[in-house]
Order: C-alpha cells, then sequence, then structure tokens
C-alpha cells in the first residue's frame, strides 16, 4: 500500500480525558494516563517517574516514540500516530520469583485485544513477541525498577497498527493494517489491552503471582506458537542451543530439550522457530 495512504488524518490522535473516562476507576487498576505527543521511550521516562514515587496503575502513552528499546539493546521508532507505544507502572505485592510472567501476561492481553478488536489471529513467540503470519506485531520490554517505594516494574508495548511496508523498521514486521484487520483504530485497542491486562493481573496477584493457580500459565499456553516446535535460541556471549520448546516452567522460563535428551530452562534469549527441514 503507498505511503500517501496513511496520512495524519488517517491516524487521528488518541484522547486523554476519554481514555481515563473509560479506564481509570477506584475499583480498577488502572490510576492515571499521561498522552504526550513525543517522547524517545515510555519505558525510560516511566522508570523516572516510578523513582519519583508514581503510582501503581500509571500509564504513559507517547504518539511518536523515537527511541523506543527493545530487548538485546535494540533501538526503533515508529512514525507518529502510526503505532501504540506505551508502558504501565506495577508495584507487585505477589513474591519476586513470580515477575517474570508479567511480560508474558501481557503479551496474553495483547493477542486477546488484538484478535477481539481487530479481528487479526496473532500468537506468541516466547516470551511476549505477538506474530501475525510469521511477522512481528508487537513486542514488550520489562524492566525493575528500585525507588523508597520498594521494587516497582515498568511493562512497555510498542504494537504496529498502521504502518506500511515502507514504514516498517524490518522486513520481518508487520502491521494491523496489513495484516487485514477490520480496526485499526488505537483507542479501542489500547482499551481492550489495558483491560486484558488488568483482569488477568488482579487475578495473578490474588493467586500470590502462581500463574498455575490463577490459570495464566494455561492461557498463556494455549496463545504461544513457539511451544512443540523447534527452535534455535541465540544466548548472551554468541551462544546458541537448539531443540524442542518442551513447555514453560513456573516461572515463566522457556524449557528446550536437546536432541540428546538435556532439558534447560531459558529466561531469556532471541528464539527462532526453525522450519521443518531447515538447517
Amino acid at each position: 500500500m503507498p505511503s500517501s495512504l496513511y496520512s495524519d488524518l488517517s491516524r487521528p490522535p488518541l484522547d486523554q480525558r476519554a481514555l481515563e473516562r473509560a479506564l481509570v476507576r477506584p475499583e480498577t487498576l488502572w490510576t492515571g494516563i499521561d498522552v504526550v505527543p513525543s517522547l524517545g521511550s515510555t519505558n525510560t521516562e516511566l522508570a523516572a517517574r516510578a523513582r519519583d514515587g508514581a503510582a501503581e496503575g500509571s500509564v504513559l502513552v507517547t504518539e511518536h516514540q523515537t527511541a523506543g528499546r527493545g530487548r538485546m539493546d535494540r533501538t526503533f521508532q515508529t512514525p507518529a500516530r502510526a503505532a501504540l507505544t506505551f508502558s504501565v507502572l506495577l508495584r507487585p505485592t505477589a513474591p519476586p520469583r513470580g515477575y517474570g510472567w508479567l511480560p508474558l501476561l501481557m503479551g496474553v492481553a495483547a493477542v486477546r485485544a488484538v484478535r477481539r478488536i481487530a479481528a487479526v489471529e496473532a500468537v506468541l513467540k516466547w516470551p511476549n513477541d505477538v506474530l501475525v503470519d510469521g511477522r512481528k506485531l508487537a513486542g514488550i520490554l520489562s524492566e525493575a525498577v528500585f525507588d523508597p517505594e520498594g521494587a516497582a516494574v515498568v511493562l512497555g508495548m510498542g504494537l504496529n497498527v498502521s504502518q506500511s511496508e515502507e514504514e516498517l523498521p524490518v522486513d520481518t514486521a508487520t502491521s494491523l493494517v496489513l495484516s487485514g484487520a477490520v480496526c485499526a483504530d488505537r483507542d479501542p485497542l489500547l482499551r481492550a489491552v489495558l483491560r486484558a491486562f488488568a483482569e488477568r493481573y488482579t487475578v495473578w496477584a490474588d493467586h500470590g503471582g502462581d500463574a498455575e493457580a490463577g490459570g495464566l500459565a494455561e492461557e498463556y499456553r494455549s496463545c504461544c506458537a513457539t511451544l512443540g516446535r523447534r527452535v534455535r535460541v541465540h544466548l548472551p556471549e554468541d551462544r546458541l542451543l537448539e531443540g524442542t520448546a518442551a513447555g514453560v516452567d513456573e516461572e515463566g522460563h522457556l524449557l528446550v530439550r536437546t536432541d540428546g535428551g538435556r532439558t534447560t530452562a531459558l529466561s531469556a534469549g532471541d528464539v527462532v522457530h526453525v522450519r521443518p527441514g531447515a538447517p
């Protein structure tokens, strides 16, 4: 599709007041939503606000992210109003060993929202990349923040909505528009992601961070296209591990079973889905 189809007129701004009216209530997780015109990284800014005492449930959204951060220190930027780029602040009371499930929880929320609002059959690649037909639709970054209040977690997401092929950073990415979405309006998508996340986070917290007991682990497995597949995992220090993605453990780690029968639990790594017959 030509880039001329993606003018500012087809990319309306988000309405902060409308979002707050819909999502911020005393009985809900979300305590405030701030929409800013431009920002380097929502994660960096919200982490700074967390250190200054920002409340759990703070949501920071930018219309134009110019220095977004991904895993492995990758950076990216998005055209103005073409994507959902936002971060949320959490102050969990559950034991820290369960925190590894939080980015996976956000991945589940994103998949559910995309399927419901856009009617696009998204899936997850471990740990939390959102894929459509093998191409990356969204990425999620989680980081811990330590402040006088204790430990906090900032979760950031970049979800491609209306980018054309020419506007995507790599040819392995996609957008909702390119995926044939029935709806590519960022407002209902953001509302759906935040509602889906809040619902699951509340259950996770009520079960003390136990993803199995709260049903999160089962739902994650149902969304994750990595499980059961042959994978090649790029690890730190240029190491590689290849085998079958056998499952996800109680802390959200990927279990990879090698051809020799050894099972390794991975907390981090870049996963490649190996096609049958590929070298």
